[in-house]
């Protein structure tokens, strides 16, 4: 009896000491339902954890906080299990940041991602072929959005049966956030972009402004935008690399279909993606920023499928163009600044075009049947082959010289949090100093009569620039333009550009006059100044005789005297940015 109590005793001890390595199952929820359903946030979250705890080849590390009061989580796969971004970068490892449920509702990438990578890690072939490749995943970005989880408000789309809301927890889109960073998800965005420092991005999304063919299309980043080597190459290799490897899949591919309220074959430009978007904000880094677009009224299984067939071939092209792409980010900042001069407004030229092979619909305007009007319907038993027009190319329309370093004045502390958010390098004013520089006015703009994304952002914006010395107190902000972030400067603090900080109402202080006057008493005032200043008195009688409105308009004429006048505010209109040439 003793005896069998010890051998007990023994077998338990080893069972203990060896266990048996379970098989976890890694399944994603998007395949048990044959391609009906996605994951909830806690789901993805803890399917990637387990992933982690499976495969050393991967990690998951949570990063800041979003607006919902969770962290992201940055996923990231390496073969060589390293995963200290420091030392990452330091090596010659292209490092590939990907993107998901920006909008939760755009839900392809969340259940691509988890597959992609279980089919990595499980695959030592993929690993061997991934050695020089860093994957960097996002599992969902906009964690309140996920969590807002229901089944009706994308009403086009074609599943998957239950998914997030498209506003983050406060309510932002948060892909009309990046340069603005009105959100926590957008300034947790920006560290974890920074420490990742890819070479390449890619934003996952669904859309629909027509019905056409395609599963899937591409929205890369506006190529003259991005400009010098870096748009040429994601134009003229990139692009078409990837179109072709697609193709060898019996997947079809067309550049995103930038039409609304009509048919392709009125033809469309190619998405102009300024710096509020994922993609327009990652290029002012250098790197090389696309999104991925399905077709929202394709089945939920197909665009899956498809989102995670281009992901591979993004990561194909890499492996096969790594080192270039490198080189191109490296010297990406020397080709800015040589030119002298930073286009900061473009338009699409209308003139020449590109000819696609569109794979659409027959679309025609039918008596409608739930209203009085027409309605837009397209007929899937007419598909069509047509050349449509595709306007891909922009020219710039607005361009500034482009200065040694910004200045700053302190007490713009909203601006320096997204300086310092963005690694942005600038020094302090150790002591009171006069300096020779460009003083900016603001001249005009025009602002939108609707809220958007939390703003009235102005546009049309022009400035005037005076050449003088200025005192700059201890304390003001020196920021020289020659540094990696010397686009997101150019962009941020030029207040013409169409996304400036400016024209997203940072500044909209200086547009209000703290001081006036009473008419009644500044009267006797303007005329003692008229008689001391008489080359006011000729530009004041010169207006009246050339502009009738002016000369019926009393109250203009005073107050024309008075923006002549010492009295008048040197505060009003002045932007707190200042030029060193």
């Amino acid at each position: 009896m003793k005896k069998h109590f010890y051998l007990v005793l023994i077998i338990i001890i080893t069972s203990c000491s060896k266990p048996n390595k379970t098989t976890v199952d890694f399944t994603t929820k998007f395949e048990k339902s044959e391609g009906l359903e996605t994951t909830t946030y806690e789901e993805t979250i803890s399917y990637f954890k387990k992933l982690a705890q499976e495969f050393p080849e991967i990690s998951i590390q949570e990063i800041g906080v979003t607006d919902s009061g969770k962290p992201l989580h940055l996923v990231v796969f390496n073969s060589s299990k390293e995963f200290n971004f420091e030392k990452i970068n330091e090596g010659n490892k292209n490092v590939i940041l990907i993107n998901n449920a920006i909008h939760p509702g755009e839900s392809d990438g969340v259940d691509a991602s988890m597959m992609l990578l279980r089919d990595i890690v499980k695959n030592p072939t993929k690993i061997k072929q991934l050695e020089h490749i860093v994957l960097a995943i996002i599992p969902i970005y906009n964690v309140g959005g996920a969590l807002n989880r229901n089944s009706s408000s994308r009403a086009n789309q074609n599943g998957p049966k239950e998914y997030g809301f498209r506003g983050n927890a406060r309510n932002f889109d948060l892909n009309r956030d990046f340069i603005k960073a009105d959100t926590k998800n957008a300034r947790t965005f920006a560290q974890l972009f920074h420490l990742v420092n890819p070479d390449i991005f890619i934003d996952n999304h669904v859309s629909n402004g027509a019905d056409y063919q395609y599963t899937i299309t591409h929205l890369f980043t506006q190529h003259n935008k991005l400009g010098n080597d870096l748009g040429d190459f994601i134009e003229n290799t990139m692009r078409p690399s990837i179109e072709a490897d697609l193709l060898q899949k019996d997947i079809i591919i067309t550049p995103y279909v930038n039409v609304w309220g009509a048919t392709p074959e009125i033809g469309f430009s190619q998405f102009f993606d300024s710096p509020r978007y994922s993609s327009g904000y990652t290029t002012l880094f250098n790197t090389l920023g696309m999104m991925i677009e399905t077709h929202m009224l394709k089945p939920y299984k197909q665009r899956v499928e498809q989102t995670y067939g281009l992901l591979e071939s993004m990561i194909d092209f890499t492996i096969n163009n790594g080192k270039k792409i490198k080189q191109l980010r490296k010297n990406a900042v020397d080709n800015i600044l040589k030119s002298n001069t930073y286009p900061i407004a473009y338009e699409v030229v209308k003139d020449t075009c590109s000819i696609l092979q569109f794979k659409g619909y027959e679309g025609s305007y039918i008596d409608s049947k739930v209203t009085t009007g027409k309605r837009l319907f397209y007929d899937r038993t007419k598909p069509y082959t047509k050349n449509i027009n595709y306007y891909n190319q922009f020219k710039v329309v607005k361009e500034i010289n482009i200065p040694k370093a910004y200045i700053l004045k302190q007490g713009w502390w909203k601006v320096l949090e997204r300086l310092n958010d963005n690694n942005i390098k600038y020094t302090i004013v150790d002591k009171d100093t006069i300096i020779n520089v460009e003083e900016q006015h603001i001249k005009d703009y025009k602002t939108r009569s609707n809220a958007y994304e939390g703003h009235y952002p102005h546009y049309n914006t022009l400035v005037t620039t005076t050449l003088k010395e200025v005192k700059f107190n201890k304390g003001d902000i020196y920021i020289p333009v020659n540094q990696f972030g010397a686009r997101y400067i150019i962009e941020t603090l030029e207040a013409s550009a169409t996304d400036s900080f400016f024209n997203w109402n940072f500044f909209d202080s200086i547009l209000q006059q703290k001081e006036g006057y009473s008419a009644y008493v500044f009267e006797d005032i303007a005329e003692q100044f008229l008689l001391k200043n008489p080359t006011v008195k000729i530009e004041l009688e010169k207006k009246i005789a050339t502009d009738e409105n002016f000369a019926n308009n009393s109250k203009a004429q005073l107050d024309f005297i008075y923006k002549h006048s010492p009295y008048y505010e040197s505060a009003h209109l002045k932007l707190p940015i200042y030029k060193v040439f």
